[in-house]
């Protein structure tokens, strides 16, 4: 079985070809820049693509200039990430109808993502209509979280009307990491206790309780929680107020600065990019530093809060770009472990794969699915 794996961003799709059972990666690439004028698969020659839709039609034909199907038909099933299922999804769902119009109906809490994930998904139903296709919610992890850490100290009544509440994200990242780590310490997922960091561009930790989460940093959005290449994470909402009177900013105007001009791009004034801020430090950049350790900080905060919560860990799992590739970070982490907690609470570095999880997912869905037939 060949299952294809598809993640749209608002200007990208991001692709993989697994074989089932096993898991193995046949081939994979990307397309940026949809809907600008130098829009392209990277590694082919430049072409405009307008829209989602096309960019599926460019990537089926890639793969089948590659020579690794012969016909579309060889795609046993498709599964798609789709970033917010808000409450409406615990689990992943074969994508009928129904499916959709309640992405569409969580497009309005993530309003960059559900409509670019959506298009995928339509733009898949056109190029394979009898494929079975499954979508794999990066909130659906965290769904086992309980009340008093999902809910927030507000009104009741923006729950019940609204649903504002903490949601959580990089849940796919975080159940990969968790499965992984239970079988580097040869343990069932169900009787571990671990504290998994996500840390790329976007940042978050989970604690992970018996195979499940149990609480997490994002929350509404994925604004909360750590700091991040360009987010703040957490901040006093009256400091935010603040300056928005003093600069007389609009909402949009804010959203933006919280978002895309602040965390470490925002505090070294340099990138967001954590190897140029490593480089600068080690030139002697003061700001580099500050934002460096502002960013250790918040998730030594973090890590210790989850250990507490969790009653203990078996262990740290460190994943994504940042933290598979930065020996700097990882030293200091490593040493405030062994200072603080006890020998038997390992450090992992585990690379996270959230689209051999999809595919992983996807193939329990569709063999569940035929079974009940």
């Amino acid at each position: 079985m060949k299952i294809l794996v598809i993640n749209c961003g608002s200007s990208s799709i991001k692709y993989k070809l697994y074989s089932f059972p096993g898991g193995s990666l046949l081939t994979k690439g990307f397309i940026e820049r949809i809907g600008e004028p130098s829009a392209s698969p990277i590694g082919e020659s430049s072409s405009s693509i307008k829209n989602h839709r096309q960019g599926i039609k460019v990537l089926i034909e890639g793969i089948l200039k590659k020579g690794i199907v012969s016909s579309l038909d060889e795609i046993s099933a498709i599964g798609h990430r789709v970033v917010h299922g808000a409450e409406s999804f615990r689990q992943p769902q074969r994508i009928d109808e129904r499916v959709i119009q309640k992405i569409k109906e969580c497009s309005q809490l993530a309003p960059l993502h559900n409509p670019a994930n959506l298009a995928g998904i339509i733009g898949c139903r056109k190029f394979f209509p009898n494929t079975p296709q499954v979508a794999v919610f990066d909130t659906a992890f965290h769904q086992s979280i309980p009340y008093q850490a999902y809910l927030y100290a507000i009104p009741f009544r923006y729950y019940k009307k609204y649903k504002v509440r903490k949601y959580g994200f990089h849940g796919t990242s975080h159940q990969y990491i968790a499965q992984a780590a239970a079988q580097r310490l040869k343990k069932p997922l169900s009787k571990v206790k671990l504290i998994t960091c996500h840390l790329g561009n976007g940042c978050s930790i989970t604690a992970v309780k018996n195979g499940a989460s149990a609480d997490t940093s994002m929350g509404f959005t994925p604004l909360e929680g750590l700091v991040m290449g360009t987010r703040c994470g957490d901040i006093d909402i009256a400091a935010v107020f603040h300056i928005m009177k003093k600069e007389k900013l609009s909402i949009p105007e804010t959203d933006e600065i919280l978002n895309k001009k602040s965390g470490l791009l925002g505090v070294s004034g340099l990138s967001n990019d954590f190897r140029v801020i490593n480089q600068a430090i080690k030139k002697g950049n003061q700001a580099a530093k500050i934002a460096y350790q502002i960013f250790l900080h918040r998730i030594k905060k973090y890590i210790g809060a989850y250990y507490f919560l969790l009653e203990g860990a078996d262990a740290i799992c460190i994943s994504g770009g940042i933290g598979e590739n930065s020996s700097r970070l990882l030293a200091d982490l490593k040493k405030s472990v062994a200072k603080t907690f006890s020998k038997k609470v390992k450090v992992l570095v585990i690379p996270t794969n959230e689209e051999l999880m999809i595919a992983n997912l996807t193939f329990k869905v569709i063999r569940s699915n035929r079974r009940k037939k």
